[in-house]
């Protein structure tokens, strides 16, 4: 009975990775709750401030500010949003396999790239295909923290405003619902004009600045980035979740499916074994 002790082992294996990932689906199930709650809870956030924005554009178009002009650099910056952690299905490999799509699109036009990792599986990706990582953010933990990105992002944000890069793009992981994510690529600055038209209504808008219009537009463009970077940052992590406890599911529903069928194989061979045993039983018996 080799065979039949090896199958045994191979279910005990097999039921050990089952109790790991329904621990471990369990585990998301909870999280994904909560981030749900914070993704949601920061998007009215998002929107107004895309909304104030659109209006103080109108109100005072005679000041231009330096995130809405375009230059003529060869340098393109990316901020790339991934998870610090794997185990969650396709979720990293989807957004990542953009990014290298309009990365080959860059490169061929002759454009060199540089780019802020969050997330430890962009950082490695970014190492591998070699793009200049000008700065990172790992270990962000479930909950995401402004203070931890605002660092790494002013990065690219000084390069754009000192003329050095032309383009910047911001690719993260979009939560539509539980059973499904989307990967997005799009242009963070210069700010697209058709973006921030589309929110505003027809009416005019003036407002009273103090101390002063350029020191308000300036602050306030900052905090619109920094809301949008949160904003990504929280559906990603939102996303992870979502996508973690659905291939934590499927691994369990697999493991199910594999021990059944080893029970099947582990009794064909003990009747196998058994069969054999009375037959060389009743042979003996005869010969006597």
């Amino acid at each position: 009975m080799a065979a039949g002790k090896e199958i045994r082992g191979k279910i005990k294996s097999v039921e050990n990775t089952k109790k790991i990932t329904k621990a471990m689906e369990m585990v998301a199930a909870s999280k994904m709750r909560k981030a749900q709650e914070r993704m949601r809870a920061a998007r009215p956030y998002s929107d107004k401030i895309r909304n104030i924005t659109a209006h103080l554009s109108q109100a005072n178009p005679e000041y231009t500010h330096a995130f809405m002009q375009a230059n003529d650099a060869k340098a393109t910056g990316f901020i790339v949003v991934t998870t610090d952690k794997g185990l969650c299905g396709g979720l990293n490999t989807n957004v990542l396999r953009a990014v290298t799509v309009k990365l080959r699109e860059l490169q061929a036009a002759g454009h060199d790239t540089q780019a802020v990792a969050i997330g430890n599986k962009g950082l490695g990706f970014l190492n591998r295909v070699g793009v200049k990582v000008v700065s990172h953010a790992t270990q962000l933990g479930d909950k995401p923290h402004l203070e931890k990105l605002i660092g790494p992002v002013k990065v690219l944000l000084d390069a754009y405003a000192e003329g050095k890069i032309k383009t910047v793009y911001l690719c993260y992981t979009k939560f539509i619902n539980t059973m499904r994510q989307e990967s997005v690529v799009e242009q963070l600055l210069p700010l697209a004009a058709h973006r921030l038209e589309a929110d505003k209504d027809q009416r005019g808008w003036d407002y009273i600045y103090e101390p002063d219009a350029q020191t308000v537009i300036d602050d306030l463009l900052v905090r619109y980035v920094e809301a949008l970077v949160f904003q990504a940052v929280a559906e990603n992590m939102a996303s992870e979740q979502s996508a973690r406890m659905v291939a934590m599911k499927a691994a369990t529903d697999n493991a199910g499916s594999v021990i059944g069928e080893l029970k099947l194989v582990y009794n064909k061979t003990r009747q196998a074994a058994i069969t054999k045993e009375l037959s060389e039983i009743v042979s003996g018996a005869a010969a006597v």
